[in-house]
């Protein structure tokens, strides 16, 4: 059996989107975790997928910021449906299957792909 790798957990950070299936975070580590790769984002008739990215992108801005942070708790599925436009690596050497990579908010990208998610914070 694999050693299941240290995962940093962000306290605070919310859940999931409310009333809806859609998580941001995970509860225990994986010895197989997953790998971060961009996701296509396709229209779909479940309105909830898009409120679940904004919703998770406002998160993270409130949480993080334009500082860098861990990928840690973070759902791998939801971080890769804005991996590579609105989430970026932020450092050399980007390890895409590490909960210690670094990430970072690619600012210009999320304001104009989800002005919404900005427009609570008094900042849109």
């Amino acid at each position: 059996m694999a050693k299941t790798p240290e995962m940093p957990k962000h306290r605070g950070f919310p859940l999931g989107l409310p009333g809806t299936q859609w998580q941001y975070t995970l509860r225990r580590a994986n010895s197989k975790v997953t790998k971060l790769t961009a996701m296509p984002r396709h229209r779909t008739m479940d309105q909830t997928v898009a409120l679940a990215d904004a919703g998770f992108l406002q998160a993270l801005w409130q949480f993080f910021g334009a500082e860098p942070f861990e990928r840690g708790n973070l759902d791998g599925e939801r971080l890769g449906r804005l991996f590579g436009r609105e989430v970026i690596a932020a450092e050399r050497g980007f390890d895409p299957s590490s909960y210690t990579a670094l990430l970072k908010i690619n600012e210009a990208a999320a304001r104009k792909n989800f002005p919404s998610a900005f427009e609570d914070l008094g900042q849109g």
